[in-house]
């Protein structure tokens, strides 16, 4: 049993410690000065309950991105000063982001223990590396992110820290090896239980979907599969369950050693940056070797988004969350009993899930991003499936985000459809989604992403589309200057949400013009970088003509586009003259 003491150590507040949806996002080289990172910790122990502090079981882990071990130690010491009883650590530092949430609300210590909350160390999407992003953020003991209430207490006390707590002669614990750590300090026994990063998630996805129909599928000849991890922690679950448990080809596994810099990738799950796993699909500029696989699919650094891609096809993320929410009760035993209990997207995700949802009598809810909001409603019981357009898919099997999920959900779908013909022709990732659209209608749907936009000309061109909002006539002019086949904008505001659950109220969530025949542009600054800000500008129309569906979705856009960009005057406020990114 090994002694510690605890620390008083004076700080300063630093200035712009403020978290958002996904956390505190910032430059390596910020979290590395002396304090920044104490700071954080200790303003979030300051704002939570006391109860889920004194005595408390946190887990402490995340994608395994460079600053990750070092940020670890100095969690686990200040938790012990301030009084936690346990703090748990996936192997080598590593949980995925979902299994964090699966972790919180399902594992059972070996004396009884159950988590309280979370410090998640991801900056999700964002590279890696000591000239890149890190990012913090704590999870509540429902498994889903910390609520705006305790956000905003977090960034109280940021702003008047005056000393913090560490156990700084705690010896640093040896987070490659499972096991249990025991020590004692002032308050009584502090533990640190290392444990198997993959086995309590990989049980839950076991108890969801049908393995051996999977199974099955993957045994077929005429079936081949491909999984790209980027580097991301989604490595340390891959070999696990698409090959030791599902029997796939190790060679189907690409980018599956997670790397503290994403092996120099970016770690984003996307046509952009997914670039080979997208060639391999036969998606690339280049002619592909030999033939694409039947199944390709991609996670993101900390493994809670995904993209879904079939042979040389591409399937949007809102396709993705409304073909999976019309095919979940026959395809996934999780939804066998008790069906849907509703479903929902966040505002600039397309329209395709509330097609669905009115087709299957469902309840459905928009929402701005954030799963939070998700999870305010999964925790009433009025959510099973929903998703975002930013690659972020899942289930009220946990609360947040789930790649890997995605993954097996279509692949269940696809056992499905194939449970009969494994042996001859199977229906593919493309024959599932034209048969989608023949049903349902098709929304054709593109981001644009300006990255890195000075945060000043940001602001100024929201503001200018708020002012143009007050004039629909004049909005509708330069729209027919534009392209006088484009319908006219019927409604235009900022969206606001009223939670059905507690209440609240979340203010200018993004820039909607709603047009007469159901297209729309959407406007919203986002949150998610940690340099300069980011707009995304989101164009979509939806289309029922069974004749007009199988258009090239740039063509089909084109005149929205246009639109979009000349009412927007994104070149003249932003200086760009494309966008850095087009999913």
């Amino acid at each position: 049993m090994v002694l510690f003491n605890v620390s008083r150590v004076e700080t300063t507040p630093f200035h712009g410690q403020k978290p958002g949806t996904s956390g505190l996002r910032k430059k390596v080289k910020v979290f590395v000065q002396p304090h920044y990172l104490h700071n954080f910790v200790q303003a979030t122990f300051n704002a939570l309950p006391a109860e889920n502090v004194k005595g408390a079981t946190l887990v402490v882990s995340g994608d395994g991105r460079y600053f990750s071990k070092e940020a670890i130690q100095t969690i686990t010491k200040m938790s012990a000063a301030n009084g936690v009883r346990r703090v748990w650590i996936g192997q080598n530092g590593l949980l995925s982001t979902p299994a964090v949430s699966a972790v919180i609300r399902k594992r059972i210590g070996l004396d009884g223990a159950k988590a309280t909350g979370a410090f998640i160390l991801t900056a999700s999407h964002n590279p890696g590396g000591p000239h890149e992003d890190f990012g913090i953020k704590y999870n509540m003991g429902n498994g889903g992110p910390a609520p705006e209430g305790i956000t905003d207490q977090i960034f109280r006390h940021t702003t008047i820290i005056k000393e913090y707590l560490i156990a700084e002669d705690l010896p640093d614990v040896d987070i490659t090896v499972a096991g249990v750590t025991n020590f004692t300090g002032p308050e009584g026994p502090f533990d640190v239980e290392v444990f198997d990063s993959a086995s309590d998630y990989i049980e839950l996805m076991m108890s969801i979907f049908d393995f051996g129909s999977i199974k099955r599928l993957l045994s077929s000849p005429n079936f081949t599969f491909c999984f790209d991890a980027l580097h991301g922690v989604a490595g340390a679950y891959a070999k696990r369950i698409f090959v030791d448990e599902l029997g796939a080809q190790e060679s189907s596994l690409l980018n599956c050693t997670p790397k503290e810099d994403f092996g120099g990738g970016h770690p984003d799950p996307n046509l952009t940056y997914a670039k080979e796993l997208v060639a391999r699909m036969g998606l690339g500029n280049s002619e592909t070797q030999g033939e694409p696989p039947e199944f390709g699919a991609a996670a993101d650094g900390d493994a809670d988004r995904n993209m879904i891609l079939g042979k040389r096809f591409f399937v949007t993320p809102s396709d993705s969350v409304a073909i999976i929410a019309a095919n979940a009760v026959e395809a996934i035993p999780y939804f066998f009993v008790s069906g849907l209990k509703g479903v929902a997207r966040s505002m600039p995700t397309s329209a395709a899930l509330d097609v669905v949802a009115k087709h299957l009598n469902l309840k459905f809810f928009e929402v701005p991003t954030g799963w939070k909001f998700f999870g305010n409603l999964m925790d009433a019981g009025l959510c099973s499936i929903c998703g975002e357009e930013s690659f972020g898919t899942g289930s009220d099997h946990i609360r947040e985000k789930d790649g890997i999920w995605a993954v097996l959900a279509w692949l269940s779908i696809l056992a499905y459809k194939n449970k009969d013909n494994l042996q001859d022709k199977l229906v593919t990732v493309e024959d599932i989604v034209r048969q989608h659209w023949a049903t349902y209608g098709r929304h054709y749907y593109t981001r644009y992403d300006y990255e890195n936009v000075d945060a000043g000309a940001a602001k100024e061109l929201m503001a200018y589309l708020v002012k143009l909002q007050s004039s629909l006539s004049e909005v509708n002019e330069i729209i027919k200057g534009v392209q006088s086949d484009v319908s006219n904008v019927v409604h235009a505001d900022e969206f606001e949400y009223k939670d059905p659950v507690d209440g609240s109220i979340s203010s200018h969530q993004g820039i909607r013009y709603m047009f007469e025949d159901g297209s729309r542009l959407i406007f919203r600054l986002s949150g998610t970088g940690s340099e300069g800000a980011t707009i995304r500008l989101y164009i979509e129309q939806y289309e029922k003509d069974p004749s007009k569906i199988g258009r090239l979705s740039q063509e089909a856009l084109a005149p929205l586009v246009e639109v979009a960009l000349k009412l927007s005057k994104m070149e003249e406020f932003t200086g760009r003259s494309a966008p850095t990114v087009i999913t």
